[in-house]
């Protein structure tokens, strides 16, 4: 009764831990990167909201209204109100830069996500599709091959086997047994690494990386240089109270530019260049790693293209021995015929990670990795 109590007891602690703790490192990470571009938009929407609004204004004091001949003050200093609407055009400009800013950022956090997630898969990049086709191959073979030791034993006691024989089929199930048990173990511990998603190259995604970069300080340059003009409408209500006026309303159209806009141009340049070199040499600091997994992911493209042609040749020529010595029905031939099915299921196992694997490598290095 107390196991039953604690293993309740544990079960509802599980079910209270936040989901965000149990959830899968891919979704980890994408929700990291959701919630930046959360974060961007959200700045960028304050930030613009400002720029698109109009301005409200309004303001009281006294002026004075008379002058005698000679430009001596005679009037009294009367009461103003003034009340009205302003409007800057350039605003429309930078609110809508602001929010190009805004989604370029988001576009780098997400490339630069997936760049690190691919630095932390290493060498089992792509290796996820590779271990769950071969752990495929090997769940349908370990049944038969257990029934083949369990037959071959009956066949030990009843005289019709060797020990010999009883060993060396139980050793092949062994191995299968072990390959197995490597390929779960190896899958669990991926599956607790952020990948990359499938069909997204590496290169592609530094290109993307530099590219939205780019994107986010032409954005910052374009907002630097439109602090440099003004273009304002304003109009309202403006009454010197005591004084006849036919029609106390006023409009006004603004226009201002700062003659520092003239030196921007080169400025901005420069610091686009600067920012461009800086982001060729660093990427998020992964950039060198991402080209050393590059090299390392071409090389074992290579290397299991080749492994998986020899692979494919020797399945090839096992099942047509099979085929052949499934016909024999003499005891020598059963035997043999059960090593073979062994051996082929070894075979078929490793040449599905191969094939899965290739694939996969293929889908990230993009048609330079042959």
């Amino acid at each position: 009764m107390r196991k039953t109590l604690t293993c309740g007891a544990l079960l509802c602690l599980a079910a209270r831990i936040p989901s965000a703790l149990a959830a899968s490192p891919d979704a980890q990470v994408e929700e990291r990167a959701e919630g930046y571009c959360e974060w961007v938009r959200g700045v960028g929407d304050a930030e613009a909201a400002l720029e698109l609004a109009p301005e409200v204004f309004g303001s009281f004091g006294v002026v004075n209204t008379g002058q005698a001949e000679g430009g001596t003050d005679l009037g009294k200093p009367k009461p103003r109100a003034t009340a009205g609407v302003s409007y800057d055009v350039v605003g429309l400009y930078r609110g809508r830069v602001i929010h190009q800013r805004a989604a370029a950022e988001c576009r780098r956090q997400q490339a630069l996500s997936s760049l690190q997630a691919a630095v932390r898969q290493g060498a089992g990049l792509g290796e996820s599709s590779a271990l769950e086709a071969r752990a495929r191959v090997l769940e349908e073979a370990l049944p038969r091959a257990e029934a083949l030791v369990t037959a071959l034993r009956a066949d030990l006691r009843e005289g019709r086997a060797t020990l010999e024989e009883l060993n060396a089929v139980q050793v092949r199930l062994d191995n299968l047994r072990s390959l197995s048990t490597d390929t779960a173990m190896a899958r669990e511990r991926l599956a607790a690494r952020p990948d990359v998603p499938r069909g997204q190259r590496l290169e592609s995604l530094l290109e993307e990386f530099r590219a939205a970069d780019d994107a986010v300080e032409a954005a910052s340059a374009g907002l630097r240089r439109a602090k440099g003009w003004e273009l304002s409408l304003r109009g309202g209500y403006d009454e010197v109270f005591d004084l006849d006026q036919d029609v106390p309303l006023f409009g006004q159209v603004m226009l201002t530019y700062d003659l520092g806009h003239l030196w921007q141009g080169k400025a901005n340049a420069r610091a686009r260049e600067g920012r461009r070199r800086a982001t060729r040499d660093d990427v998020g600091g992964v950039d060198q790693q991402v080209s050393e997994l590059l090299t390392e992911l071409r090389a074992r493209h290579r290397t299991e293209e080749a492994r998986l042609r020899e692979v494919s040749a020797l399945v090839t020529d096992l099942e047509g021995q099979l085929r052949e010595v499934e016909a024999l029905q003499t005891r020598e031939v059963r035997r043999f015929r059960d090593y073979l099915l062994l051996e082929l299921a070894r075979l078929r196992a490793e040449q599905a990670y191969l094939t899965a694997h290739v694939e996969s490598l293929a889908s990230l290095l993009g048609p330079a990795a042959p």
